[in-house]
């Protein structure tokens, strides 16, 4: 069933493909490598954050929903005519990072119908759902109806507002057919044991739901294929524990895992029948894994295996695993379905698009606030530095934003984590779409007045530095244990430190011209080498040839946890420090500040702990790029 794979360079003279959205950068063509079909293929999204209305700055990732509802529809017709199954999965963080989600009052308005167009087979909820109760809310009055049998959640249960009563979000596994091999399919649905949800939640440790009668039971129904799906990174803890207690009952059965909430590409096998993939984020990525070999299970196997003692690692009927992470860009959606500007659009894509432009255009996403003068990142340049966006933050914004009028003459350390900021900004139109992209988030600036400088000094140094003292600590201060990561960008759950990229990339060859793209072989091909644009070039412990698209390779500086700014202060050349500061930070992490604080000998408690300024980080940031940034 598995083609091999080839790889194609775009020509020079390729069709420009359309972008979805009004205003969005046409797609580019890159160098491709085929889809590995078998006889279980699955399409993967995660973390999409709201981004259903595609990347409208980013030419390789411009295609939006409907492109992609366009694009199951062409590969759901593919495997029909193959005579094998195509499943699509969600694995949660669907909502806060766009303006699409974030911008309407209530948030989300537009959202739930935009976002149940999608065909999609097996969904779970992440953390994001359940920050605040309202989302929850949307969550579980919304989301699971549109979805019923197909929403999973296998270790979250949902307070009923009516009635008081402790009730699971949605169904804890689901057993089913596939429609053309009918293969018998065990599904479950889980979140990372996440602490931070709102009060009309509870999310159960995944150590814990393991041990339940219903998990038990369903690892005993004898499907030919376990699919556990979470908002969980393929090597955290939590898809390990549910991957050994499946093996212990079921020594032979392949068991697929799709993962998220870290944010990066990336895939693993946990043994020779086991595969599992994350499939990035904000709508960058399609995933796609592939199973091949035999995978129908008979009556005369499931007594054999029962009967055999034999260790998780046997051998039996050989399996092959594929992936690829397809980026979110129109003209490789082309190029995998065979078809072009014309053919690729259906009825429904197109309608879909369409309802995202106008919900785009109700909530006025295309204000602009001002120009951005250059382009600053988050993790492509190193912090320090001019085209980081944590040292313009530090050194431009927080000082201009973080001013009570009461006490704007008392020196202050300002205190913000870097996983508030989302994404880059990119030069051009900062747009009210941006300030979302930037901050979706409802942050607010606290403080402590008149802190001792010698206390304050200290607690960026344990936010940053100190993560295993500060979780022992605060747990000891009876706080849930903290772990300080989660007050850094997702990503750094996988990526520990920095990534550089040795350049220039290798070369390709090409011949002949097929479809607008060239195929690319070592028969007296052009020398010549493609221009190659910025991308994901990934390397998981599968290999390196994981993406569909061929990019230059970007750099990853890895970020601090926090970083501060030294606002009202003496000029640089008085070493004199102040004998007490106000200490101002983001309310998201006031628990590690806390704990920090008592650490550092600070006698402070959540009483003492007041609102700085009104109005949220994203709003005083949309304010201050008003006044400093000229239009375009």
């Amino acid at each position: 069933m598995a083609v091999k794979a080839s790889i194609l360079v775009a020509s020079a003279i390729a069709t420009l493909a359309r972008a979805a959205q009004p205003g969005a950068a046409s797609p580019i063509a890159a160098p491709m490598r085929d889809l590995v079909w078998g006889k279980l293929n699955f399409l993967h999204t995660t973390d999409t954050h709201g981004w259903h209305g595609g990347h409208l700055q980013e030419a390789q990732y411009s295609a939006d929903w409907g492109d992609y509802i366009s694009f199951a529809e062409h590969l759901r017709k593919e495997a029909d005519e193959q005579g094998v199954d195509l499943l699509l999965v969600d694995t949660g963080d669907r909502v806060e990072g766009n303006g699409l989600y974030d911008a309407s009052d209530p948030k989300g308005k537009y959202y739930f119908d935009i976002y149940r167009e999608q065909d999609v087979d097996i969904i779970c909820t992440g953390n994001h759902e359940l920050y605040h109760a309202s989302t929850a809310d949307g969550e579980h009055l919304r989301t699971v109806p549109n979805f019923q049998e197909k929403y999973i959640a296998s270790n979250l249960d949902y307070i009923d507002p009516k009635t008081g009563l402790q009730i699971p979000m949605a169904q804890r596994y689901r057993k089913f057919q596939t429609k053309n091999q009918n293969l018998t399919i065990v599904a479950m649905g889980f979140l990372f044991d996440f602490t931070g949800n709102a009060n009309n939640t509870v999310v159960q440790p995944v150590r814990e739901t393991i041990k339940e009668q219903w998990f038990q039971d369903a690892i005993r129904e004898n499907p030919d294929v376990f699919v556990v799906i979470g908002h969980v990174g393929v090597k955290m803890p939590e898809f390990k524990e549910i991957f050994t207690a499946i093996r212990k009952q079921n020594w032979f059965t392949p068991i697929l895992f799709f993962g998220g909430h870290v944010h990066v590409r990336d895939a693993t096998a946990y043994d020779s029948k086991s595969f599992a993939i994350a499939s990035g984020r904000y709508f960058e990525t399609i995933g796609w894994m592939s199973v091949d070999g035999d995978l129908k299970r008979t009556t005369k196997d499931v007594v054999a295996a029962a009967a055999i003692d034999a260790p998780p690692s046997a051998e039996v009927a050989g399996l092959s695993f594929h992936r690829r992470y397809i980026d979110n860009n129109l003209l490789g959606l082309y190029y995998h379905t065979g078809s072009d500007e014309s053919t690729f659009p259906t009825d429904h894509g197109r309608n879909v698009s369409q309802m995202i432009a106008q919900a785009r255009k109700d909530l006025d996403l295309d204000y602009t606030f001002g120009c951005a003068p250059k382009d600053l990142w988050m993790t492509r340049a190193p912090y320090p530095s001019e085209d980081s966006i944590y040292t313009w933050l530090e050194k431009e914004v927080l000082p201009d934003i973080a001013i009570n009028d009461d006490r704007r003459d008392v020196p202050r350390l300002v205190i913000m984590n870097t996983g508030a900021i989302r994404f880059d900004i990119f030069k051009g139109k900062f747009t009210r779409d941006t300030t979302y992209i930037i901050s979706p988030f409802l942050s607010v600036l606290h403080y402590i007045p008149d802190v001792p400088y010698e206390v304050a000094s200290k607690v960026i140094g344990l936010l940053n530095n100190a993560g295993r003292i500060m979780e022992e600590a605060g747990v000891m201060e009876d706080h849930a244990p903290m772990d300080p990561r989660f007050m850094a960008i997702p990503e750094q759950f996988a990526i520990k430190e920095d990534i550089i990229h040795e350049k220039p990339m290798p070369s390709f060859q090409s011949d002949s011209v097929v479809d607008g793209q060239k195929p690319l072989s070592g028969d007296g091909g052009s020398k010549k080498k493609p221009v190659l644009i910025e991308g994901y070039t990934t390397r998981d412990d599968i290999g390196g040839d994981g993406d569909d698209a061929v990019h230059s390779a970007i750099d990853f500086y890895v970020v601090p946890n926090c970083i501060q700014a030294e606002v009202g202060f003496s000029p640089k050349e008085d070493d004199e420090k102040p004998e007490k500061v106000d200490l101002v930070f983001f309310d998201f992490i006031q628990p590690w500040v806390m704990v920090a604080l008592k650490i550092s000998g600070g006698d402070f408690t959540n009483d003492d702990v007041k609102s700085y300024v009104d109005g949220t980080f994203t709003e005083l940031m949309a304010g201050w790029i008003k006044e400093n940034w000229p239009l375009c």
